[in-house]
């Protein structure tokens, strides 16, 4: 099995031996001495192997680093070149939650309608959401909640609304619940929903706290050796008559037997969803099209029968 190199560490091992000292390499990658030590520090524990001779004031490679590094810079060179091709094509990177939730099958539906769109899905996760994708400009577009107090929304990034998820209640055939055909917003007080996903510091655990300090539900984020993918969060649910968790309406949950849908109502509780691009993308040809079908679709109806964060209202109302 090969060795998964970090990038980052293979550059700082060609900028050291280019400059000779770990102090100039420092200033060429516009990161700290420190930092510098330290990836190659981890490079040379991945190949078992050191690869300079520290010598004072200076260094020099070793025999197993002067063999290693025309490979270091052919590696670099193919990954710059894989990124200029990414950069200089007509390929949107569009970023979504994750291949269940509802972003990622309103991307599959327009996929199906426009089977010419020259579009690439990145899935997201919990601790980097599409949100921080498209704000960092790892991706050109993202489907993700556009506000969050704390982190607003940089200058060159635009949002439209797009979606709004509305949440089930999920639990247990042996909560008190189960036999419910629906619940208030107001039966949620008391409550504790696991949902483990929320224990990020991101947009999506803030809208959980909101929705907490709205209905009075306890969000549980604690993790479980299972992992906190739908499966074992589904496990975990039916097995439980304290707990619940929420499901989108838009998500695709995986079935269990003895999980119990339960819709609320009065209001309902949605995840609003905007449609977020960096601005130097506004012109890229994939994007329009994607812009219509979005704004073609969304229902700004269904906000005056949800409940949402009042920062998302004023998008959401558009």
């Amino acid at each position: 099995m090969g060795l998964d190199l970090d990038l980052s560490a293979v550059r700082a091992m060609v900028a050291v031996s280019d400059e000779g000292q770990f102090g100039l390499a420092a200033s060429v990658l516009g990161v700290s001495q420190q930092a510098v030590s330290k990836r190659i520090a981890k490079l040379e524990g991945q190949l078992g192997t050191r690869l300079f001779e520290r010598r004072t004031g200076s260094i020099a490679l070793t025999a197993h680093g002067a063999r290693f590094l025309p490979h270091a810079r052919s590696v670099l060179a193919t990954a710059d070149a894989a990124v200029a091709v990414v950069l200089d094509s007509q390929v949107l990177r569009v970023a979504v939650h994750g291949a269940q939730i509802a972003d990622a099958n309103l991307m599959r539906f327009y996929l199906e309608k426009h089977p010419e769109a020259e579009i690439e899905l990145i899935m997201m996760g919990p601790s980097t959401t599409s949100r921080d994708a498209v704000i960092d400009g790892r991706v050109d577009v993202a489907f993700a909640r556009a506000h969050w107090r704390t982190r607003p929304l940089p200058a060159h990034v635009t949002a439209v609304p797009a979606y709004l998820d509305a949440l089930h209640l999920l639990v247990g055939k042996g909560h008190p619940l189960a036999s419910h055909d629906h619940v208030e917003f107001d039966d949620l007080d008391g409550l504790t929903a696991w949902v483990p996903g929320a224990g990020f510091d991101s947009e999506v655990g803030d809208f959980y706290r909101r929705l907490s300090d709205s209905s009075g539900i306890t969000i549980n984020t604690e993790r479980h050796p299972g992992g906190i993918g739908f499966t074992n969060i589904l496990d975990r649910i039916a097995d439980s008559t304290t707990l619940v968790t929420f499901g989108g309406e838009g998500t695709t949950t995986p079935w269990h037997p003895n999980i119990r849908r339960i819709p609320i109502v009065d209001p309902t509780p949605a995840y609003p969803m905007a449609l977020l691009w960096q601005e130097k993308v506004t012109d890229h040809p994939q994007l329009n099209s994607l812009y219509d079908f979005v704004t073609g679709s969304y229902n700004s109806n269904a906000v005056n029968d949800v409940w949402v964060p009042e920062l998302d209202r004023a998008l959401l109302v558009r």
